[in-house]
């Protein structure tokens, strides 16, 4: 496996993932020592009800790069991500999510383009979720391409890595998972460059999916508040 001359922040969001988020952190540490230069892990604990804060605790008495931001209360994902960034301390930050339905190896395909680009997102080649779940994807991306005019294969796909300094450009106002359409239509206002890189998906291994149908209507209130600060940008 390459080797690359880097320092990343990787940050984990987490709410009730007390049967993921060991084996997630433990597994992406192994494969961090050997992939890169330098790197710390953040696992953003979202006011988990179950005994994540607890196996967090246990990790950060094993490992001396990695992390806990512990929220007392459930502020929601894109909340989570913003404070994870915030916390970052390399130029270069990467999330995933802690459910393990991603193969942290794939870091190494998403670095080979870093320096020619400001971000860097995954896309699943194929997708293991239930139906329920890709049907949502799929009209969700159809939506936000013919709103925001812009294309991605899969714009939640939760395996991105960005220079940190896009964040002084970008600031993330998005409490949930519209945080993503939020990110890449702010990125594409402000001239930061994307590429995609195809990334292997597997099955939910333990937990439920935080994600149904419930989260239309708050998404769609989402889509309306970021096109009125899209068009506030554009005017400023």
């Amino acid at each position: 496996m390459r080797r690359f001359n880097e320092a990343i922040s990787v940050v984990f969001p987490a709410y009730n993932e007390e049967e993921n988020i060991e084996i997630c952190v433990l597994v992406a540490h192994s494969i961090l020592k050997e992939l890169v230069k330098d790197f710390e892990i953040i696992v953003v604990d979202d006011g988990s009800t179950d005994m994540t804060r607890e196996a967090c605790l246990g990790l950060e008495k094993r490992l001396d790069n990695f992390r806990l931001i512990y929220k007392e209360k459930n502020e929601g994902y894109g909340y989570a991500l913003r404070d994870g960034f915030s916390a970052a301390k390399f130029d270069l930050v990467f999330f995933s999510d802690s459910d393990r339905q991603f193969d942290i190896m794939n870091l190494k395909d998403l670095l080979e383009y870093i320096h020619d680009y400001d971000i860097v997102i995954g896309f699943r080649k194929k997708r293991q979720d239930p139906l329920k779940r890709k049907f949502l994807s799929w009209a969700y991306n159809i939506l936000v391409r013919a709103i925001f005019n812009f294309y991605v294969t899969d714009i939640d796909c939760a395996f991105k890595i960005f220079k940190k300094k896009i964040f002084n450009k970008i600031t993330i106002e998005s409490q949930q998972y519209f945080v993503n359409t939020e990110i890449l239509a702010k990125a594409r206002l402000f001239g930061f460059s994307v590429k995609e890189v195809g990334v292997s998906h597997f099955p939910r291994y333990d937990g439920e999916s935080k994600v149904g149908f419930l989260d239309i209507p708050r998404t769609l209130r989402a889509i309306m508040r970021i096109r009125r600060s899209l068009s506030a940008i554009s005017s400023a």
